[in-house]
Parts: C-alpha cells; sequence; structure tokens
C-alpha cells in the first residue's frame, strides 16, 4: 500500500472518521467503475458502491493489511455487485403489452444454440485446464473477474508488464487450441 493510503487505514481503524472519509475519496474512482463494468447500469453501480463502502466500514476493523485497500476494496465491490444483480434479477418486471408477442429465447428452447454453447464451454474449460496454472490464473482474474492488469498482478505478486505478457501468451494458447488453424491457412503461412 502507498504510505498516505496506509497510514489512512491504519487511522480509520482507530475510529478517524475523516481518515476513512479520506479513503473513500482516494478510491471512489476505481471503485465506482469496477462496479459500473460488474452491473452494465450507472444507478446500480452507485448502490454497489455505497453498499461496499458501508461494508468496509464496518468490517474496516478486520483488514489486516495483507492485501492492498484497494485490492480489499475490489473484492468487496465484486461481492456486492453479484449480490445487487442477484436481487435485481429476482425483481425484475417489464410491463408487456397483450399485443406482444413473447419470444421463448431461453436457450433450452433452441436445441441447436444449446449444443453448441455447450460443446464451446466443455472446450474451453478443457482449453483451460491445459494452461500451466501461472496463465490460467491471470485469465481467470482478467477475462471472468474482470479484475485490471494493475490488480491481477498484486494479486499474484508479480509486475503489471508480466501481467500482460502472461495474459497475451495465455489468450494466443487458448486461441490455437480453440481454433486450429484450417489445412489451407497453415500451408499459406508456410
Amino acid at each position: 500500500m502507498p504510505r498516505e493510503v496506509a497510514e489512512l487505514v491504519v487511522a480509520a481503524q482507530g475510529g478517524d472518521r475523516e481518515a476513512f472519509d479520506e479513503l473513500v475519496r482516494t478510491t471512489y474512482a476505481d471503485t465506482y467503475t469496477l462496479a459500473l463494468r460488474l452491473t452494465g447500469n450507472e444507478e446500480d453501480a452507485r448502490d454497489v458502491v455505497q453498499e461496499a463502502y458501508l461494508r468496509a466500514f464496518r468490517g474496516l476493523r478486520r483488514f489486516r493489511g495483507d492485501a492492498r485497500f484497494s485490492t480489499w476494496m475490489y473484492r468487496i465491490t465484486a461481492n456486492c455487485a453479484a449480490t445487487h444483480l442477484g436481487k435485481r434479477t429476482k425483481h425484475r418486471h417489464e410491463v408487456l403489452e397483450d399485443s406482444d408477442p413473447i419470444p421463448d429465447e431461453r436457450p433450452s428452447s433452441d436445441p441447436q444454440a444449446q449444443s453448441d454453447a455447450s460443446e464451446l464451454r466443455a472446450r474451453l474449460t478443457a482449453a483451460l485446464q491445459t494452461l500451466p496454472p501461472k496463465l490460467r490464473h491471470v485469465v481467470v482474474l482478467r477475462d471472468i473477474y474482470d479484475l485490471p492488469h494493475e490488480a491481477i498482478a498484486a494479486e499474484l505478486g508479480i509486475s503489471e508488464t508480466a501481467a500482460k505478457v502472461r495474459l497475451h501468451r495465455a489468450r494466443k494458447k487458448l486461441r490455437e487450441d480453440l481454433f486450429p488453424p484450417r489445412v489451407e491457412e497453415a500451408a499459406d503461412a508456410v
């Protein structure tokens, strides 16, 4: 953690409300950006950020400093976003006119789409398992959890450049495994 953030954390853990307010000001832009990426909606992102800082305030005494404060906030924000989106999905209602046809777009109603999706998912899972762990971790953190390169580097204890290189190598390997070049393309490349 940068020294000033670490000092703010210690002060806030000691009950200094102004220190916590400063922590919020320091980390708000990154926290909001993450919430917006996870929810895809500005209103939901604001709700998630509010809940994340509330949880951070309540749990600040449990923050041990093993990770950076921003990484800790990422985890809280991701958990809040997941909870928020789960609730929103359960309570979402759209008004339908009586004359509107109701399309059945569920994958279960299109056997071909269901089969294609299952096959691709199985191929992707198998290809992901063939990657060395250090490459697999970077892909999962970036492409599944949408962590920025900086957070991936911090999480794995590597440089940001190393995280980018590993991600590039992993994606290249996955692309080769999932979409091997056709015989004509391979001949043209020689």
